[in-house]
């Protein structure tokens, strides 16, 4: 699988997701990230971008997530009365429709159903996005928004994980534990609200420093640092301009010591 290096994300983008998801693959986006959750996702809206691109679905990375009954609002996309695995093979063929595809790149666990440890229900829609991946419908597996405990705990799993998407704090050393497990364990880390989570770092002088040095904005700053520590970054801007910008902040060449600076902070 060819891995992209930027992700647009189209959570909470409502009725303007189809024309932002075509406004980011012009700009030169070709990885998209969604989620079959009425709730903060228009999936079929972005599926209708994606369509509409013309763009060779071999070209394209697209990413979307099960979510639980406990994370959707009245509008599921299943039978929240059926099993987990049902309601997972469900949600799957509707984002197989809602994009016109018969793969995806990867599906995503969209975090597990509780906070501790795994429960019957995340092993039985773990067992069923296996099939979809052992059936080439899903091409690669992953869990976002999932602790250190958890991640480990699906070791035992038959298909583990190649990707985990969560929410990156610096007041945590980005995810430190879980971030750094993946490093080790070959799975790919993908970290959103890198900007939106950390404005104490976009807004920080030696930030700004760093982005004067370089003829780059703060924001540009904080994505190339998050791929200095393997981090896969995903954005969700909905201006022209810094999707312009987020792609170009791959390029930056700040110095050690920059990065160094930027993880002090």
């Amino acid at each position: 699988m060819k891995l992209p290096s930027i992700i647009y994300g189209t959570a909470w983008k409502k009725d303007a997701t189809t024309a932002l998801v075509a406004q980011a693959l012009a700009a030169g986006y070709r990885a998209v990230d969604t989620a079959n959750q009425k709730k903060h996702y228009s999936e079929a809206l972005a599926g209708e971008a994606v369509r509409a691109s013309g763009l060779p679905r071999a070209e394209l990375f697209l990413q979307s997530k099960y979510t639980f009954p406990n994370g959707q609002d009245h509008r599921m996309p299943y039978d929240p009365a059926s099993p987990a695995g049902e309601q997972v093979r469900a949600s799957f063929a509707g984002t197989l429709a809602n994009f016109g595809t018969d793969y995806l790149d990867a599906y995503l666990l969209h975090g597990p159903s509780g906070a501790g440890s795994l429960d019957d229900d995340d092993w039985e829609a773990w067992g069923a996005m296996e099939e979809l991946h052992l059936s080439e419908k899903a091409r690669a597996l992953g869990i976002s928004n999932v602790g250190l405990g958890q991640l480990r705990e699906l070791e035992a799993a038959k298909v583990r994980p190649a990707f985990v998407q969560n929410r990156c704090y610096a007041q945590r050393g980005w995810d430190r534990d879980v971030r750094e497990y993946c490093l080790a364990n070959k799975i790919v880390y993908e970290g959103f609200s890198l900007l939106t989570a950390n404005p104490h770092i976009v807004g920080h002088p030696k930030t700004a420093a760093i982005a004067t040095r370089l003829n780059a904005t703060p924001a540009q700053v904080v994505f190339r640092f998050a791929v200095s520590l393997g981090i896969l970054p995903l954005t969700g801007t909905t201006d022209e301009a810094h999707m312009k910008d987020d792609l170009e902040a791959l390029a930056l060449e700040p110095s050690p010591a920059d990065f160094d600076a930027l993880r002090a902070l």
